[in-house]
């Protein structure tokens, strides 16, 4: 997410540094291009407006043009701006004093609102929650359906209320007496959406708020559509009241102008970001480590967080001790890839380093989900002789595993070479300096 905009930020401010002395002139320019870049990323254009106006005030002060460093001067006045537009820290959802917390969706249809009603009820139970959902939609059961298959996958309990046609607030009410009847602190309440906003829709909204209570009531709209998203979101506010935003299919909007208007423009704070269609695929929205990603300083910190979740601390602590007595076999390789797959897509990983110094050639990399599972097939057809002492895979060995695996026998030859080189780097990584320093540092073992 965000690619356009950080690949056109970065270029601005490449030319500020190669300035040996910043003028007033050099800034405004930068300035221009900065506006330029925001427009074009779909950033209302209001929001472009003051926000340049601000970083303006500060970037032309005399403290900064005489700075030995104007133009970190400048990058940094553009990332506080940034951080502050987006609302500062993230916004934590809010939970009832007496559960059932009850979260209530609302959103146009086509947003994926009953999609990320699963996700959050997954990201509420990952956090210590136990989450009822129910649909509310009585106009279109395929939605309610759809709703019941999604729980089935993740499950999630579901309360689908009594047979034969039923009545929103009715649904609701038994909902949340169910949850409360079986322990259930938080209920996810999924409404009935609409092509357009109308007054009918609105009135069983401002109905169901009346009756539920909800400590949140929150606005999920689609990335993909830009500024279209932030003006229903801000009608929605206008006349239902929400307390935050769900951006989906964040991974798929290289523009980012949703994300950066939304909360100027209605005044509420984005929550969380869809970030594929996995049911885990919801993340907390973090202004500070969005900024860093949009101004190439990458997200280090997001990418802990999934290594914490999704790594096998066992696993990755036997992998260290291999790779210090140098036993790391090619079915090592082989887990390795398949633990670097749970952290999600490559391009998503990948966009959370810096994309500076050593980082920089690893944004240029395009290796594609399809050639993983090929080198994991490849793999898999070696026996565990060929696997422990690759040095004995011969040209008849090689043409073998080629046909057992459906590769060719260049992309088994390409194979050997990259482990024999990621060999030999772990090797020199985890018997010098880098190991002395990873030692130290007090990281999960499983990032070491």
């Amino acid at each position: 997410m965000f690619e356009n905009l950080t690949e056109k930020l970065q270029r601005v401010f490449k030319n500020l540094r190669g300035e040996g002395k910043l003028t007033e002139e050099n800034i405004q320019q930068a300035l221009r291009d900065i506006r330029i870049s925001l427009l074009e990323a779909d950033v209302n254009f209001k929001v472009v407006k003051q926000l340049i106006d601000r970083i303006k005030e500060k970037s032309l002060g005399q403290e900064v043009l005489t700075s030995l460093t104007p133009a970190q001067q400048v990058v940094k006045i553009v990332h506080d701006e940034l951080v502050e537009l987006l609302g500062g820290g993230a916004a934590q959802l809010r939970f009832a004093s007496q559960p059932p917390t009850v979260i209530l969706l609302a959103g146009l249809q086509g947003s994926g609102k009953t999609t990320t009603g699963g996700k959050l009820a997954r990201w509420l139970s990952r956090h210590g929650h136990r989450p009822l959902l129910v649909s509310v939609d009585v106009y279109r059961p395929a939605a309610r359906r759809q709703l019941t298959v999604i729980a089935e996958a993740i499950d999630m309990p579901i309360f689908e209320g009594p047979a034969g046609p039923a009545d929103p607030l009715e649904l609701a009410r038994l909902a949340r007496r169910e949850a409360a009847n079986t322990g259930r602190d938080v209920l996810v309440v999924d409404t009935a959406g609409r092509l357009h906003i109308d007054d009918e829709m609105m009135g069983e909204m401002q109905q169901l708020k009346q009756q539920l209570e909800p400590a949140e009531v929150l606005f999920v709209a689609d990335a993909m559509t830009g500024q279209d998203a932030v003006k229903s979101a801000d009608e929605f506010h206008r006349r239902l009241g929400l307390t935050g935003v769900i951006l989906t299919k964040m991974d798929g909007d290289a523009r980012g102008g949703a994300a950066l208007s939304i909360r100027s423009v209605t005044g509420q704070p984005l929550k969380f970001v869809g970030v594929g269609e996995k049911y885990d695929a919801l993340e907390l929205f973090h202004p500070q480590r969005v900024v860093s990603r949009i101004l190439g300083m990458g997200d280090v910190l997001s990418l802990i967080e999934k290594a914490q979740e999704t790594v096998d601390l066992k696993q990755a602590e036997e992998m260290q001790r291999k790779l210090l007595s140098d036993r790391f076999s090619l079915g090592d390789f082989r887990d390795q890839l398949r633990q670097m797959r749970k952290l999600g897509p490559l391009d998503q990983i990948l966009g959370m380093l810096p994309q500076v110094g050593p980082f920089r050639q690893l944004q240029q990399v395009k290796l594609e989900e399809k050639e993983l599972v090929r080198i994991e097939a490849i793999v898999d057809s070696m026996t565990p002789r060929e696997r422990n002492h690759y040095q004995v895979i011969n040209g008849s060995r090689r043409r073998r595993i080629a046909r057992g695996s459906g590769a060719t026998v260049q992309e088994v030859n390409r194979l050997l070479k990259q482990y024999a080189e990621a060999r030999r780097m772990m090797r020199t990584l985890s018997g010098g300096f880098m190991a002395k320093r990873m030692g130290k540092l007090k990281l999960p073992s499983a990032l070491r």
